[in-house]
């Protein structure tokens, strides 16, 4: 990885790279057919081996447990990114209750609603994205998903295929809360299924999740059921428990018109595949910004599964997507994972990379003067003082 090749610049894009591993598909190329009929009828129903690991808060409240592991995905040798995005359910999709869906109660502005749509630019420009937002609770003692929250709240601002991806990318961090009919403290206590709440679309059946207390609310509005509790889950936690049963995918927030989105099973499928089972640079960045966060990132990034975003420069050849600071410092751009890449617009495709790979990229270059870790947001630039964990692998 010792040659860096130049793209044509434009505003506030950057040179790039020439990759040693294999190119990947581009996640975005079949945005514009995505779509699936949308669910016709809501339902509760029980689900015996619901989750029940570390809970958020609940009314009442669940019992907590660990989140199940998973083995670790290296990107070493991984050919092509095999996600399909035609597979997505799409956005704004409304599942038709036993009682007309109400609108959901007002919410506060949402980090980023302003952001023009389109692809977005590139880091310097995007410091509105620069660290999560501030965690809020609209719902005393509910802890919100803030940045899928602002994922939803975004949905109408953009194109459907930059929103759609905006949503599942920020849909790999953080928990997610589950409606439950009954308590959920006292059917786990005694041993029983978690009866989840549901919708019917013909014989497809979607589990029904939400990303804050204030769209929680808007269900329990719409359908007038106040006879049920609500238990927070770690996001890997709930996505392998709709894999393992007959669930055909996830609606967030259904009442929440218009932020609301379907994505069906396969899809998340390929999603969980590709991703960090720990969800350790997503977490990170996702986390109140300490003194300690550079090195807590640039530790990370020696055994997290990484993507580079692979495109092709002004002389045809592949390259490696790079960013400039104010000052024109230049920043390889590295990803936590591949829908990280496609909700940048460009066109990219996603190639994996190991710690020892990118040390050695870093290496053969000295005016590369660190990396920008997802620079779609929330994101963070590393010196390579900062990166001498990563750096030493090169040793």
């Amino acid at each position: 990885m010792a040659l860096f090749s130049r793209r044509p610049k434009k505003p506030a894009e950057q040179p790039s790279t020439s990759p040693e591993p294999a190119q990947a598909e581009g996640v975005a190329a079949e945005l514009a057919s995505a779509g699936a009929a949308a669910p016709s009828a809501a339902a509760e129903a029980p689900a015996t081996d619901a989750p029940a690991s570390e809970t958020d808060a609940a009314a009442p409240a669940a019992e907590s447990a660990a989140a199940p592991d998973a083995p670790a995905e290296s990107g070493e040798g991984v050919g092509t990114v095999s996600i399909s995005v035609s597979s997505f359910g799409g956005l704004g999709v409304s599942p038709a209750a036993s009682q007309p869906v109400q609108p959901a109660e007002p919410r506060e502005p949402q980090v980023g609603e302003t952001v023009p749509p389109g692809p977005q630019p590139r880091m310097g420009v995007r410091e509105w994205m620069r660290t999560a937002p501030e965690q809020t609770e609209t719902v005393p003692g509910l802890r919100d998903n803030v940045l899928l929250r602002a994922a939803l709240g975004r949905i109408g601002d953009a194109p459907a295929s930059q929103a759609l991806l905006d949503v599942a990318r920020q849909l790999m961090q953080g928990h997610l809360f589950l409606r439950v009919k009954g308590d959920a403290r006292a059917l786990l206590a005694e041993g029983k299924g978690l009866p989840l709440a549901i919708a019917n679309s013909g014989e497809r059946t979607f589990a029904l999740v939400y990303s804050s207390g204030a769209a929680l609310q808007a269900s329990v509005k719409a359908d007038g059921d106040v006879e049920t509790s609500a238990m927070g889950q770690p996001v890997l936690t709930v996505l392998r428990h709709v894999f393992a049963s007959a669930y055909d995918g996830i609606i967030i927030d259904p009442a929440s018109a218009p932020s609301r989105a379907v994505l069906p099973k396969e899809l998340l499928e390929r999603a969980v595949e590709q991703a960090d089972p720990q969800l350790t640079v997503k977490t990170l960045l996702a986390a109140e910004r300490t003194p300690e966060m550079n090195g807590k990132v640039a530790e990370a990034l020696t055994r997290a599964p990484l993507w580079v975003a692979v495109g092709v420069a002004e002389n045809g050849a592949p390259g490696l997507a790079e960013g400039r600071d104010a000052e024109g410092r230049r920043f390889l751009e590295v990803y936590s994972h591949p829908l990280e890449i496609a909700v940048m617009g460009r066109g990219d495709n996603a190639g994996p990379i190991t710690g020892a790979q990118l040390a050695k990229a870093l290496r053969s270059d000295d005016g590369i003067t660190g990396v920008v870790v997802d620079p779609a947001g929330p994101w963070i630039r590393l010196s390579r003082e900062d990166l001498a964990p990563v750096l030493a692998l090169a040793d």
